[in-house]
């Protein structure tokens, strides 16, 4: 049974039950506190927990997550996977344990030709709480398991809750016995890898508070309205009906195993570690696929760093199988091909995705071999000075700052007769996911707890009055301050006000909130800021300028006229720009993200390269063609599938509900789905000039706009410039360029002339430096300073001439300089002072570090810096005491 039909027998399954099918949210999650989607219920949270009312009494859902806690241990187990895809059936205060039940134990033992999942009853056993025995008494009424296949566990396997005060509730899970081929008797209770959990049934009953730990909390009562979540895992069962051993061999995973067989020349299951890397390789290219398929692209940070690990994971992997060059191109087109029945959009947005991917490929082979060059150079370090291992914080500084893997550290460090101190390195890890973990803490102590906003959810959702109007009347539905509901704000506080409606735009889809004002009867507030702390919902942070604001009372917004107007040009000329980008690129150049304020765009697209001046001018002409052409700006509100029937253009990462607002600029030259606010025609936009353009990735690029007002302040700005260049330089508009060339030729020549003369000068000084030469341990010594010079490189050309000028017995040059106001020091071996064991690279370093900065380099020649260039007499010093001291 394939795993796309597993998910479709669920999912007809329990629509013929009553169940709305929800589709799978976005890997990007909408929880402040989580850079993914890491469970089934992360969609589900806000219905749950009360703080929105759920649209549907009973849902059903195929969400796909992604989760790396336990990345090392992919490929090692049967079911441990990044991406993974969670069936689940919800109930929000319809059915509870008897529904929960029923429902699992008929779809699990249904025979397929009637539309179940056709599992033997024999190979089923069930965990519940060890408290809970109404839901053992409902196993054994309505199942044919016999008493001993349900064993009762305790808190930390079967007792559910999110770490927070809320809903929590004890749950029971259904596992699938392997058989004694796989592991010892006893069941699920021995932890034993024989017995696969498929399926969890959640029962949400209590309340919690006063939350300890996740064993210790106190239980409140139960909850108004029970409500059920369950989960069964698809690449668990799939592994399990297809007949294979692990998840890495199903249909969807393991043509990816196949092709990178192919490409390595290895044989699957003749070695442990192959294996391992084989099972990483699938596992990692298909959720680095479905990652990019929903809108993350890699960086180094937040989930573009994960994503960027798991690639990279995959290439180390390859490489590690003997694959030393490029394959992405191959494999991730294989887990296309395995994904596209499932997720279309892997095939029909395979062109951009693929660009991603083949970039950071390409960025991490060339990483590899600069970081082979940085891992040699530490190694010779490590060598000269007699050490017999690298520190563990230079293995932690090639991971960490070059994403250079550690094995291949100690890979290399091997082969060079060294060890690696493993344990620092470890300990440095540690500190740092510690540090990421604490971060994570900080994150959901701060965010999660948005149940201060359930009661006034409770009343509706707010309504945005602001597209048709800029005031409104309303009432004031709640007010918190500091975190905490309160009756009233006085005069100076800072609050948070809720209203019924409101005319004044959220922050969402890259356009910043509106400015402005509420009034109502003998008080103002100062509008700060305007979010959606949980969907539906509107919450205005205010400063109480004047009187005091209670709730029940009147209240008016009045937005900021001309901020919105400036902020609704900036939006639309988002839109004129994204449209001209496509059609002076393709359509691979795909928005990645945006910003729009008052005068102002930024817009990321996907694009491997930078923008030719050409390009931009080009880019630039079209978008304001637009605004020439007054071209008509239309909204409609529909559905979702028409909207894409009918080619708009959905922001990746953007969340979008059943219904949506499509808005076209010029019919569909320009048409996307945008919640924001906009102009009524293209002319008003005014002006569009682009100021900017950068990297933002090794796949993405922004450009930058200045919109309206702002753009024509800009141009008149530079107009004031060439006026001002045309008087300076007696010299037309048109011939500037010209004259700055010819000033540029004349500055070139002139500073040619300058060096050339400088040169001569420190040439010059050669016979009376060589004459300072001096003895030091085993070597001649030539340590002097040269006073302010051009260059590092002049410093390099004398002090090489003075080695050269030393002979062939063992000689030593250190000379420093002051180069732009920073202390320069450069080091010369010989090759007999190299057999006596100076090392210009060590000498170097030690130098820089009386310099106040830091230097090394090869054994014959090397250079050190810093900050202090008055301790320049004392470095060079320090490097004759060295030599002296060791006797070299």
């Amino acid at each position: 049974m394939k795993t796309a039909d597993i998910a479709q027998r669920y999912l007809d399954f329990f629509q013929k039950e009553g169940h709305t099918i929800v589709p799978s949210a976005s890997l990007v999650s909408d929880d402040p506190a989580l850079l993914f989607t890491v469970a089934g219920m992360v969609p589900f949270i806000p219905y749950l927990s009360g703080d929105v009312p759920a649209p549907f009494a009973r849902a059903a859902d195929n969400q796909k997550c992604i989760r790396t806690n336990d990345i090392e241990e992919v490929g090692k187990t049967p079911r441990h996977g990044t991406f993974f895809q969670m069936l689940g059936n919800w109930s929000f205060g319809d059915y509870f344990k008897e529904g929960a039940i029923t429902f699992a134990w008929n779809l699990l033992t249904t025979p397929e030709a009637d539309g179940g999942l056709g599992f033997d009853p024999k190979d089923l056993w069930v965990t519940v709480y060890e408290e809970d025995d109404e839901a053992r008494e409902l196993w054994l009424r309505l199942s044919t398991l016999p008493e001993e296949r349900i064993q009762r566990l305790g808190k930390d396997t079967n007792y559910w809750t999110t770490g927070l005060p809320g809903p929590a509730g004890p749950c029971s899970e259904i596992f699938f016995d392997r058989g004694p081929a796989y592991g010892i008797d006893g069941g699920p209770a021995t932890d034993d890898d024989r017995y696969v959990e498929i399926w969890n049934l959640v029962f949400m009953q209590y309340e919690i508070t006063n939350v300890r730990s996740k064993y210790e909390f106190d239980i409140v009562g139960e909850l108004p309205a029970k409500n059920i979540d369950t989960g069964m895992g698809l690449e668990r069962v799939a592994f399990i009906k297809q007949g294979v051993d692990n998840m890495y061999e199903t249909d969807q995973v393991r043509p990816v195993l196949d092709k990178a067989v192919e490409l390595s020349g290895k044989q699957y299951g003749a070695d442990h570690e192959d294996d391992v890397r084989f099972r990483v390789v699938a596992d990692h290219v298909r959720s680095s696929l479905m990652l990019l398929s929903d809108g993350v692209t890699p960086s180094n940070d937040g989930r573009g760093y994960i994503l960027r690990r798991l690639m990279r994971r995959a290439i180390r992997s390859m490489r590690l199988l003997g694959v030393h060059g490029p394959s992405f191109a191959e494999l991730f087109a294989v887990s296309r091909d395995a994904m596209k029945a499932s997720y279309p959009i892997v095939e029909t947005d395979y062109e951009r995705l693929s660009q991603y991917a083949l970039a950071e490929e390409a960025t991490f082979l060339r990483t590899l071999a600069s970081g082979s060059e940085i891992l040699d150079d530490s190694v010779s370090q490590a060598k000269a000075s007699g050490q017999k291992s690298l520190s563990g914080a230079q293995a932690f500084l090639l991971h960490d700052t070059y994403g250079f893997p550690i094995d291949l550290t100690l890979e290399i460090a091997e082969e060079a007769g060294l060890d690696v101190d493993r344990p620092a390195f470890d300990s440095l890890m540690t500190e740092q996911r510690d540090r990421a973990k604490a971060d994570a803490r900080s994150r959901k102590g701060q965010l999660a707890d948005t149940s201060v906003y359930r009661d006034f959810r409770a009343l509706g959702e707010t309504v945005f009055t602001g597209y048709t109007d800029l005031e409104t009347e309303s009432r004031v539905l709640g007010i918190l301050v500091g975190g905490v509901p309160t009756d009233r704000a006085l005069h100076g506080q800072i609050a948070e006000v809720i209203l019924a409606e409101t005319a004044l735009y959220a922050e969402s889809g890259g356009q910043v909130a509106d400015k402005g004002v509420i009034v109502g009867p003998g008080y103002e507030l100062e509008v700060l800021d305007v979010q959606k702390p949980v969907p539906g919902l509107v919450s205005h942070t205010v400063e109480v300028t004047t009187g005091e604001v209670a709730v029940g009372q009147p209240a008016t917004t009045v937005v900021d006229a001309a901020n919105r107007r400036a902020a609704a040009q900036a939006h639309s000329a988002t839109h004129l720009v994204h449209a001209a980008l496509r059609d002076t690129l393709g359509k691979g150049a795909t928005q990645a993200g945006s910003l729009n304020r008052a005068g102002y765009l930024r817009f990321d697209f996907a694009w491997g390269q930078s923008l030719s001046p050409e390009t931009r001018s080009e880019i630039e002409e079209i978008a304001n063609n637009a605004v020439r052409d007054d071209l008509a700006v239309t909204t409609r509100v529909l559905s979702l599938d028409v909207a894409k029937q009918a080619g708009a253009m959905a922001l990746f990462g953007e969340k979008y509900g059943e219904t949506v607002r499509m808005v076209d600029i010029g019919g569909p030259w320009s048409r996307e789905l945008c919640a924001g606010t906009h102009v009524s025609s293209s002319a008003q936009v005014g002006l569009i000039n682009l100021v900017g353009e950068s990297s933002v990735g090794a796949s993405n690029r922004r450009v930058e706009a200045l919109v309206g007002r702002d753009a024509f302040r800009e141009l008149a700005a530079e107009r004031a410039i060439v006026s001002q260049l045309t008087s300076s330089l007696k010299a037309p508009r048109d011939q500037i360029p010209t004259r700055i060339a010819e000033l540029q030729a004349s500055l070139k020549a002139a500073e040619k002339k300058i060096a050339q003369f400088e040169a001569k000068a420190l040439g010059e000084r050669i016979p009376a430096l060589v004459q300072t030469a001096r003895r030091a341990g085993q070597v001649t010594v030539v340590a002097e300073s040269l006073g302010t010079v051009g260059s590092a490189d002049d410093v390099r050309s004398v002090a090489l001439q003075v080695r050269e000028r030393l002979g062939s017995d063992a000689a030593v040059v250190a000379l420093g300089a002051d180069v732009g106001g920073r202390p320069v020091v450069i080091v010369a071996t010989n090759e007999a002072a190299r057999a006596a064991g100076a090392r210009a690279g060590v000498l170097a370093k030690g130098a820089a570090g009386a310099l106040g900065g830091g230097g090394g380099g090869r054994d014959d020649v090397a250079q050190g810096g810093g900050t202090d260039a008055a301790a320049l007499p004392a470095a060079l010093q320090g490097i004759v005491e060295v030599l002296t001291g060791a006797g070299a």
